[in-house]
């Protein structure tokens, strides 16, 4: 009994220490908006106003390529684009279009070294594609040359993969994919040019292929924009041997809805 009440006393204290270090620290860092930077009831969130202005991708949309639609046309029906030039990849998820404050927040987080924005922004793409992170084996990050690692010190996409696996317990294949060539920069890039510039830039290391055969996949990016990134992912990870291929990303880009 004494066992059992003195467990209990320390636990309660630990509680009350725990209690006293998150009030202390949000009197130091009070709750901020993550793009406005107004006072809000906790980090890692936006005010009412900045949530209203994000161009939530939700259904009806394409089932293969994620667009959304004007209206809805039924079940199963996917777009012109997705008949007309089937990706490499089995699907897509975004969470938002790739303007305002889902812009804003990209850029955060891969030009601003903002990487206390990741934990927030995976958490919304595991809520756009619940049922296709549910159904995956492993998640796998869009990854950076050494080069440029070097450069930028983190990863972007990675530091996303890696709180998506946390808050959805899904594995994160830190070493499944490697970019075994130093590409130019993709921003200015048609599209013709950004296939080029990055076919045969990704492979699964040797001696590893057994991380990817047979699984179903989340591919993970910050922004999708012509596709010629993660196709080419896609492409390395399905000659490893990988079932199924489905691609996250934070936002994308897109002129409006079809």
């Amino acid at each position: 009994m004494w066992a059992h009440l003195v467990q209990k006393t320390a636990s309660v204290s630990r509680y009350r220490a725990g209690a006293m270090l998150r009030g202390l620290f949000h009197l130091i860092y009070p709750p901020a908006c993550a793009h406005c930077h107004v006072h809000v009831a906790g980090h890692h969130a936006l005010c009412s106003s900045c949530w209203g202005e994000m161009r939530l991708i939700e259904k009806p949309y394409c089932p293969v390529l994620g667009l959304p639609f004007a209206h809805d046309p039924g079940e199963g029906m996917v777009s012109p684009q997705a008949i007309a030039h089937p990706p490499v990849f089995d699907r897509l998820r975004s969470v938002a279009l790739h303007e305002g404050v889902a812009r804003h927040l990209v850029h955060g987080l891969k030009y601003r070294d903002r990487v206390d924005l990741a934990p927030m922004m995976a958490g919304w793409m595991l809520r756009a594609a619940s049922v296709e992170v549910a159904e995956a084996d492993a998640i796998v990050a869009v990854p950076l040359h050494r080069m440029r690692i070097f450069r930028r010190m983190f990863n972007q996409s990675a530091e996303l993969a890696r709180h998506l696996s946390a808050q959805s317990g899904k594995p994160f294949l830190a070493e499944a994919l490697e970019r075994r060539k130093r590409t130019r920069q993709q921003v200015g890039l048609t599209a013709n040019q950004r296939s080029l510039n990055v076919r045969g830039a990704f492979g699964v290391p040797e001696g590893r292929e057994d991380l990817v055969f047979g699984k179903r996949i989340v591919l993970v990016d910050d922004v999708y924009t012509t596709g010629a990134t993660v196709s080419a992912a896609t492409t390395a990870l399905k000659k490893a041997g990988a079932a199924d291929v489905t691609v996250l990303t934070f936002a994308r880009a897109l002129a409006g809805p079809i």
